[in-house]
């Protein structure tokens, strides 16, 4: 077991945790701004897409992310490979998951992942992904719509979405009425998360994997 002392404190400490938030906030712009003027269909999906719900019920209520996940088409890889790596991004394949890591000496966790539209991700999924026509528009970017987001969630249910799922639940922008308009394993899903609220997940810090 590593050991580390504590021994970063005052403005060095503060310094070191706002920039790790600045880094993140950079690369979502900076992906968004390379799609964008690569003309590359996309929607921002994941943690910020959530957090883009969540900010419109409740800001106090908006978590922190490390991840930034954005959904294209598969057909429109080779030209995200060719306009990211322009904008400084390495691309690589991680357990599967096409990434663009943020510099050459970078790590997993420091990516942009990418996921395709209407496409499972796993065999085992319940339902593909949604289509890049199940979008809101934020100003220059797309995230996904709520519903195609809480079935995204509902979809691949680790205990990071879970945690997702709980947030959008505890604004209020979902509840039990969405029971009837979900396939019926994910719909068991949600009513598991409604019927267990207090499931020892609430201020879990959301995990450096995809969506």
């Amino acid at each position: 077991m590593t050991h580390i002392d504590f021994t970063i404190t005052g403005d060095e400490l503060w310094g070191r945790m706002n920039r790790a938030v600045e880094k993140i906030q950079k690369r979502l712009e900076r992906t968004v701004a390379t799609l964008v003027s690569a003309d590359i269909p996309f929607a921002v999906i994941g943690g910020h897409a959530v957090r883009a719900w969540v900010a419109q019920a409740d800001e106090a209520a908006v978590r922190t992310t490390r991840d930034v996940d954005i959904m294209i088409n598969r057909v429109d890889l080779p030209r995200a490979i060719v306009a990211m790596e322009n904008a400084g991004f390495v691309y690589r394949v991680g357990k599967g998951i096409p990434m663009f890591m943020d510099g050459p000496n970078t790590k997993a966790r420091d990516a942009v992942h990418i996921l395709f539209a209407n496409e499972k991700v796993r065999q085992s999924d319940v339902i593909p992904t949604p289509g890049l026509h199940e979008t809101e528009a934020i100003d220059s970017m797309r995230t996904l719509n709520l519903e195609a987001l809480v079935r995204m969630k509902l979809n691949v249910f680790r205990d990071k979405d879970k945690m997702h799922l709980r947030d959008m639940l505890d604004v209020k922008l979902i509840d039990a009425e969405w029971l009837t308009r979900l396939p019926q394993e994910l719909s068991e899903r949600l009513k598991e998360l409604i019927d267990n609220p207090e499931d020892g997940l609430e201020g879990m810090l959301d995990e450096p994997t995809v969506s």
